[in-house]
């Protein structure tokens, strides 16, 4: 009769959804073979995104769902997939609702059968009004797995196809979260603000997954990096050093490894074809007003390669669990922040959406999308609120300035003093801001972990590498850069590609011969990434310039927000301002084989108003006068007062 009772007590409250405690020993507990998956994890009270649950178990869409426990929540509407194995059930959170665990109780029949917990709790304090990087910032990049092994017990471990072999190029080297963690002192003191890690998720394919762009799992860190907690403390450590976190996403496709894979949700659930098709990379087409539909389709639905399905976020269901999972992961770990891998093979419509879901919840987020194209107007196309012809907005606050990444690879590997060539190019790149939107989302770069060194580049060359550093810390937008760059790390075997480039960071494992995270170490330097010997003290002597000059920038607001002054390059150099009404900072880049005098008279609708001015890497005075002589590839920087 006691147990009569309580399934009847049961059924009441199923009917009351939510407005009377549940009776927790009622019910039986959920097991794998009935649950074996609810997205998101967890949610809070008070969030603005309405919440629609993705619940997998076998044959779970027999089931009837309700929520009990507590007040003020309660299911609004449950959607059945293609799949029986998969619920999506909305699911109403009041303003004044409870925080606690809450159960998703199973019925059929009109019988309670089983239950499943889920945790709504309260959020932080100030989470809507979460600060982002801005201009102020400049973005350390690290490839976790290169970086360094802080937790040598997790390089392989049993949940995860591919083993640990540091041997290979494109094999798992072992480096994980905890690697990141040990080193922040490290980060803090180059003059970085901000931490970019390429993605951390489940990367379950049977090899080269060291990389994290093939997803298996949304809502888990690898284990191979370490675990969703351990995610989340060093978040909260990189927050005590004064450094925030971008995470890398990819909502363009996931890996063949995704659990899903093995039954969709919905049979467009993914881009499908009878055989492999890959997409033609031309989005282009997605701007282009002569496009033809079946060019713009392959950009959109065509897969990345053939381990990566391409994601179709036409189906309401798909974007509804990307939306939501980005606000998952950054309430959960108190993020800052976003890169997005792959932006424009997406569909675009529905990624704006995407973008205004995660900037409703936090209005002062800052997305930026990897949009690459050499193109300025294709570029300029993504920014939110760009004037765009077909009315198109995509939402998207940042964008990385591949234009500008190619002027500066092109211009100063050379010593041409040709128009057209060097510095030029870097200028003529320039020339083109006014078709940007908001120069200040901008994201720089020398370089990053798709693209070729950018000390291969500049041939390992230091001068040439102090003159990249220098414009990183001086131009317009957010300045990024590779873990490795401020020492000119180069590729270890170009003809390997991506895993000849994406080299370990010495002194990040055990047994390491030299250790460049260290002062003593970068002096003792004798070896390069390459193998090959480097001059002594040159590792330590890149690494000082990059440092002196990302500490000075950090607190320099007239680069952070200051506008521009640039002059017509002459010989292989290049002069601009940083200005604002109080100041100035003065950049001359001599990429030329001569010594080269400045030619202040050619400046003197800026420089009639400059004052007691300082060489920012060496402390000493800088007249304004043609006496001034920079040598040959040299970088100045002058910090001036304007009257």
């Amino acid at each position: 009769m006691k147990r009569i009772f309580g399934i009847m007590t049961a059924v009441m409250l199923t009917a009351c959804a939510g407005n009377a405690a549940f009776v927790t020993d009622s019910v039986a507990d959920a097991d794998s073979s009935q649950v074996s998956r609810v997205e998101p994890l967890s949610w809070w009270v008070g969030m603005r995104a309405p919440l629609q649950l993705l619940v997998q178990g076998e044959g779970v869409s027999e089931y009837n769902v309700a929520i009990e426990g507590g007040n003020g929540v309660k299911v609004n509407k449950i959607h059945k997939a293609d799949s029986p194995n998969y619920l999506f059930i909305d699911v109403n959170i009041l303003k004044d609702a409870a925080p606690g665990t809450y159960y998703l109780v199973f019925s059929k029949d009109g019988k309670p059968a089983f239950k499943y917990p889920y945790e709504i709790a309260a959020r932080e304090s100030g989470s809507v009004q979460r600060k982002s990087y801005t201009a102020a910032d400049m973005i350390y990049l690290i490839m976790p797995d290169r970086f360094a092994n802080g937790d040598p017990s997790n390089d392989s471990t049993s949940d995860t196809a591919e083993k640990s072999d540091r041997s290979g190029y494109f094999g798992r080297h072992g480096g994980d979260i905890q690697g990141i963690i040990d080193h922040l002192d490290y980060i803090e003191d180059l003059g970085a603000t901000a931490i970019w890690c390429t993605p951390l998720l489940g990367d379950n394919e049977p090899d080269g997954s060291y990389h994290g762009y093939a997803c298996s799992d949304y809502y888990h860190i690898d284990s191979r990096f370490g675990s969703n907690e351990l995610y989340r403390e060093m978040v909260a450590k990189a927050h005590e050093k004064g450094l925030k976190v971008v995470m890398d996403i990819v909502t363009n496709h996931c890996g063949t490894a995704h659990w899903w894979m093995k039954d969709l949700p919905f049979a467009d659930w993914i881009h499908q074809f009878p055989e492999y098709t890959g997409t033609n990379v031309c989005f282009s087409t997605n701007m282009d007003p002569n496009a033809s539909k079946y060019d713009l389709n392959l950009q959109e639905s065509g897969w990345f390669v053939p381990s990566m399905p391409d994601m179709n976020l036409d189906n309401p269901f798909t974007l509804k669990y990307f939306q939501q999972w980005a606000i998952w992961w950054i309430e959960y770990a108190g993020l800052d922040g976003f890169r997005v891998d792959t932006y424009p093979y997406n569909e675009k419509e529905p990624m704006s959406r995407w973008c205004k879901a995660v900037r409703t919840e936090y209005p002062n987020f800052n997305i930026v999308g990897e949009c690459w194209t050499s193109s300025i107007p294709q570029l300029a196309y993504w920014q939110a609120d760009n004037e765009n012809k077909d009315g198109f907005n995509s939402n998207l606050p940042s964008i990385m300035d591949f234009p500008l990444y190619d002027a500066i690879c092109a211009g100063v590997p050379t010593d041409s003093v040709q128009w057209g060539a060097g510095m030029t190019k870097v200028y003529d790149c320039l020339s083109h801001d006014f078709v940007y939107h908001d120069l200040s989302k901008m994201m720089i770069f020398p370089g990053n972990h798709d693209t070729d060194r950018i000390g291969d580049v500049v041939r390992q060359n230091p001068d040439r590498m102090k003159i990249v550093m220098t414009m990183m810390a001086t131009m317009r937008g957010f300045p990024q850069i590779f873990a490795g760059d401020e020492m000119m790390f180069v590729s270890k075997d170009k003809s390997q590609g991506h895993g000849g480039l994406r080299v370990d960071f010495p002194g990040g494992w055990a047994g390491d011969h030299e250790n460049w995270f260290t002062e003593e170490g970068r002096k003792a330097a004798l070896t390069g990434t390459d193998g090959k010997p480097v001059p002594a003290g040159q590792v330590a002597d890149l690494h000082d310039y990059t440092r002196k000059l990302f500490q000075w920038r950090r607190n320099k607001g007239v680069i952070h927000d200051g506008k521009t002054l640039h002059f017509l390059t002459r010989d292989n150099t290049y002069a601009y301002f940083r200005y604002n009404a109080d100041e100035a900072v003065f950049v001359f880049i001599n990429n030329s084989r001569g010594r080269k005098s400045i030619p202040w008279s050619h400046y003197a609708e800026i420089a009639d108003g400059l004052y007691d001015g300082r060489d920012v890497m060496t402390g000493e005075a800088v007249e304004v006068n043609d006496s001034t002589v920079v040598g040959p590839r040299q970088a100045l920087v002058v910090e001036y007062k304007r009257k």
